[in-house]
């Protein structure tokens, strides 16, 4: 059975410290599970095979913090981000749970996060918002709780707000057509989309009573 001859942290990430069995270097183990070792002990074939999983555990868990370190994610994009560098599945599902019990994943509140970084930066329709989600791995009953005090066409007025005050010199049926088409992309539903156009077009005339080109056909 091979005895443990060294136990060295690793000058390049001190969080792991390097096993050494009869003088040959086995791994790089978590502080925590180095704890738990002494210089002279005898470890058995299982007993290895168990201080590698917990290395490769900590591992995955440390890439997943990384990659959560960036911006909230879904326990979906945290799967499939471990899935790209070759974790096991079991491991995997080790890991997140691991990653919830510590508060670290909601699927709830990154839903949350989610819309309402689409409120601030890009305004869209619940019907893409839904699409965005389900992409991210978020399921129905999540998606439809976060989205419960949506206000569709107050999201439509922010998306166009803006671009209409940048719309000048044209007519009202460019005008319309412009906003209709932004709005569309974005998400909204048609009857969204006529309301919003309609109560924008009246603001900006409000504004500046010539603020449209007459239509050709007027």
């Amino acid at each position: 059975m091979p005895v443990i001859t060294a136990l060295e942290v690793n000058r390049r990430d001190k969080e792991f410290v390097k096993l050494y069995l009869d003088d040959e270097f086995v791994m790089s183990l978590p502080q925590l599970e180095a704890a738990r070792l002494a210089i002279g002990q005898p470890l058995s074939q299982s007993e290895v095979e168990a201080l590698a999983d917990a290395r490769a555990e900590q591992r995955a868990f440390d890439r997943a913090l990384r990659f959560l370190s960036y911006r909230p994610r879904s326990a979906e994009e945290v799967r499939r981000n471990l899935a790209r560098h070759n974790v096991t599945d079991s491991l995997i599902a080790t890991v997140l749970a691991r990653l919830e019990g510590l508060g670290y994943l909601d699927d709830l509140d990154f839903a949350k996060f989610w819309l309402e970084n689409r409120a601030r930066f890009k305004p869209m329709g619940a019907r893409a918002l839904r699409y965005e989600l389900r992409a991210k791995g978020i399921n129905h009953d999540i998606i439809e709780k976060s989205l419960a005090d949506f206000e569709e066409e107050e999201a439509a007025y922010r998306a166009a707000a803006a671009q209409a005050s940048r719309i000048g010199g044209t007519t009202r049926q460019a005008f319309r057509r412009k906003l209709s088409q932004m709005l569309r992309r974005r998400g909204f539903e048609a009857d969204t989309v006529r309301d919003v156009v309609l109560r924008l077009e009246n603001e900006s005339e409000e504004l500046d009573a010539g603020r449209f080109l007459r239509d050709a056909e007027e």
